[in-house]
């Protein structure tokens, strides 16, 4: 045990600190602090030492260089049994300090509140994280507490020990105090990087906060946790069981489909991450339904994505069938009533949730690979029309919906649409081929269409061999959209232009793997 003589208390966050004062005081501890953690001890009625009068130097640069100073540095960093420290702090007229509590500037909080970059840059703070990383090193001799959370386990580690604290327990707040540190320096980091827009730098620091233990991964044998950079998920759950690894997995994956779709319109349905069914009929209803054509057989126990407020007409519909996982842009009270019959049914209100500046993150066989999201809006310029039929707004559009819908399906990927709405997806499959028939046979089990109605296709990369296209055309497609590239593009539009189908290039590739 290592009994505590002396204190130093620096914080931003002075909550609670009434309870830390009040156990220093039964103990005897001495306490050192400045600014205005200072002046609300000595608001609170309790003895303190202010820093410059510790140190006989005067706090300078604005507040800038207050703790940074070799009398508390000293203090912190010797080790008690080593003769030529303990000589060093006598010849100095030093003394030792054996706890540290401090939190930092609140760097995180003004990050996400302003873009004002001075105010930014002064809320660095210097001093704290130098205190804590010199406490958690010499964390045999000295304690370190950096967080309102850990109040409580010191108090209690007090009591236990006569005002002393355990070894095992100055470890353990040594570990959390490097966690908080290197925390706080990549959100810096990686300010600095969104500042030069420098997206892969040769360090990268990935931080997150804990938000859920997950009660397994993908499988039961496999352990789990979600967290998140931004310090919470702005999905709001309204009711049913605990989200799992793979219901997260497939609300991302919903969620960057529907929040892709015109503003207010949209169903889409998603079944092991891959969607099963979207449409973009105006009428709600309608939408859900003929989301739900495209594949009613996959989309028993999936999820349901509403890119509109769920009413109470929709949630009649959606409580027809097993879903895993219902979310909604906003859901009205009376839908929300219906929804909750289902008392394991997961509901959730995505309202909050926007497509910004997304990063995905692979972590494999110790490497780390990192992307940007395939979420970038569709201009008409990144297409050229082919064929020497043309297509018409309308069937341009279609085709549009087609594309958006495909670079969200696993590769390989063939996505086929009529009027707004999917009809067959085909995914997954190593064979382009494969996936084209996949998507004709979906279309044929599950749609009843007139020889009129036209059907497009969308292709997620290139087609190496004219087989795929004419698998797609001799099911009765009269659109194909795609990625150009293949040494057989000319050989693709010769045939379109042969059996009298519109052909559209893309110049990007939209691979999901």
């Amino acid at each position: 045990m290592k009994k505590i003589k002396r204190a130093i208390i620096s914080l931003s966050d002075k909550k609670n600190l009434k309870s830390i004062l009040k156990i220093l005081d039964k103990n005897n501890i001495e306490i050192v602090s400045s600014g205005g953690t200072f002046k609300e001890i000595r608001k609170l009625k309790y003895k303190c030492i202010e820093v410059s009068d510790y140190t006989n130097f005067s706090e300078i640069l604005n507040g800038r260089v207050k703790t940074l100073h070799p009398k508390i540095h000293a203090g912190i960093l010797s080790k008690r049994n080593n003769k030529l420290h303990k000589k060093h702090l006598l010849k100095n007229n030093f003394e030792e300090i054996d706890l540290v509590i401090v939190n930092f500037y609140p760097f995180e909080n003004i990050l996400n509140n302003s873009n004002n970059h001075s105010k930014i840059l002064e809320n660095i703070d210097i001093g704290g994280p130098t205190l804590v990383r010199a406490a958690a090193k010499n964390y045999n001799f000295v304690t370190v507490i950096t967080k309102v959370e850990q109040y409580p386990k010191l108090i209690n580690e007090l009591n236990k020990n006569a005002g002393g604290t355990s070894l095992l327990f100055r470890q353990k707040m040594s570990e959390e105090a490097f966690t908080e540190t290197a925390y706080y320096d990549s959100l810096i980091s990686n300010y600095f990087n969104t500042l030069t827009k420098n997206k892969f730098p040769k360090k990268k620091l990935i931080y997150g906060k804990l938000l859920h233990n997950l009660r397994y991964g993908e499988n039961p044998h496999q352990h789990a946790a979600i967290y998140s950079t931004k310090n919470e998920i702005k999905l709001k759950q309204l009711n049913g069981k605990q989200l799992s690894y793979n219901n997260y997995n497939d609300i991302f994956s919903a969620l960057i489909i529907s929040k892709s779709l015109p503003k207010n319109r949209g169903t889409v349905i998603v079944k092991h991450t891959n969607p099963c069914g979207v449409s973009i009929n105006k009428d709600k209803v309608e939408s859900y339904k003929l989301a739900l054509k495209c594949d009613p057989i996959s989309a028993f126990g999936g999820i349901v994505s509403c890119n509109f407020k769920i009413s109470k007409k929709i949630a009649i519909q959606l409580n027809k069938i097993f879903l895993e996982v219902v979310i909604g842009n906003g859901i009205d009270n009376d839908a929300l009533k219906i929804l909750k019959k289902n008392k394991n049914l997961r509901i959730i209100d995505s309202k909050n949730i926007k497509l910004e500046d997304i990063q995905n993150i692979i972590l494999n066989f110790n490497t780390l690979m990192m992307q940007t999201a395939d979420n970038k809006k569709f201009s008409t310029n990144n297409f050229k029309i082919v064929s020497r039929k043309k297509p018409s707004r309308k069937t341009f559009n279609n085709l549009l919906f087609a594309f958006n819908v495909c670079r969200y399906v696993k590769s390989n990927a063939i996505v086929l649409v009529n009027n707004g709405s999917t009809i067959g997806i085909g995914s997954g499959q190593p064979s382009r081929l494969d996936s084209c028939k996949i998507a004709v046979n979906k279309m044929k089990k599950f749609q009843n269409f007139e020889e009129n109605n036209e059907i497009i296709a969308a292709s997620d990369a290139f087609f190496p061999f004219v087989d795929g296209i004419e698998t797609l055309i001799s099911s009765g497609v009269s659109a194909i959209i795609q990625p150009s590239g293949s040494i057989r593009d000319k050989e693709i539009i010769k045939y379109a232009d042969k059996t009298g189908t519109i052909l559209i290039f893309s110049k990007t590739r939209h691979f999901r793997h």
